[in-house]
C-alpha cells in the first residue's frame, strides 16, 4: 500500500512538472517572462467619463498582479499593454409599445495593443466592447459607478484571456 502511494505521488509530481507554465487561472506564460507594464489608457471617446481611464488601467494592473507571478514595472515589461478608450455611450433598448425605452445600455469600447517581447506571434491589436443594461427609470448618474465596475471587470477579463490565456 505504501508503495502505491509513493508511486502515485511520483506520477502526480511528474505530471505537474510537465505543465510548468500553466497556472490554475488558465494563464500559460513562458517562464522566461518575468515582468509586465501597463500604460495609462486615455479616454478618447466622444463622450468622456472622467474616472474611466484610471479605473480601467488600475483594474488591468490588479488582474495581472493577482492572477500571475509577473512583476509590474513602469515601462518596458516583457509583456506590454497599451491602448485607449475609444467608445463610451448610452442608448435606449427594449422599446415599449408607447415608444419609450424599458431599458438603456451603457457600452464601453477599448482598443488594446499587446506586445509579447518573447513571442511576437502572441502580440495583438484588438478592440473589445462590453456593455451593461439598466432600467430606464434609473438615471445614468445613479447607476454609472456600478455599471463601469462591471464593464471594467469584463473588459479586463477579455484582455487577460486574449493575452495570457491565449483564447
Amino acid at each position: 500500500m505504501k508503495k502505491l502511494v509513493i508511486i502515485s505521488l511520483g506520477v502526480l509530481l511528474l505530471s505537474l512538472q510537465s505543465c510548468w507554465w500553466y497556472s490554475f487561472t488558465g494563464a500559460s506564460i513562458d517562464p522566461e517572462i518575468n515582468t509586465f507594464s501597463v500604460s495609462y489608457f486615455p479616454n478618447n471617446a466622444p463622450l468622456v467619463q472622467p474616472t474611466l481611464s484610471q479605473s480601467f488601467t488600475d483594474a488591468l494592473k490588479e488582474k495581472l498582479t493577482s492572477q500571475t507571478d509577473l512583476i509590474l514595472v513602469k515601462s518596458g515589461g516583457d509583456l506590454r499593454f497599451s491602448g485607449e478608450i475609444t467608445g463610451y455611450s448610452t442608448r435606449p433598448i427594449a422599446i415599449q409599445g408607447n415608444e419609450t425605452a424599458a431599458m438603456n445600455r451603457l457600452s464601453v469600447t477599448i482598443k488594446v495593443q499587446f506586445e509579447n517581447t518573447f513571442d511576437d506571434k502572441q502580440s495583438f491589436e484588438t478592440n473589445f466592447t462590453r456593455y451593461q443594461d439598466y432600467e430606464s427609470s434609473l438615471s445614468l448618474s445613479a447607476v454609472e459607478g456600478t455599471l463601469i465596475d462591471e464593464i471594467n471587470e469584463q473588459l479586463v477579463e477579455d484582455v487577460f484571456n486574449k493575452a495570457v490565456v491565449n483564447w
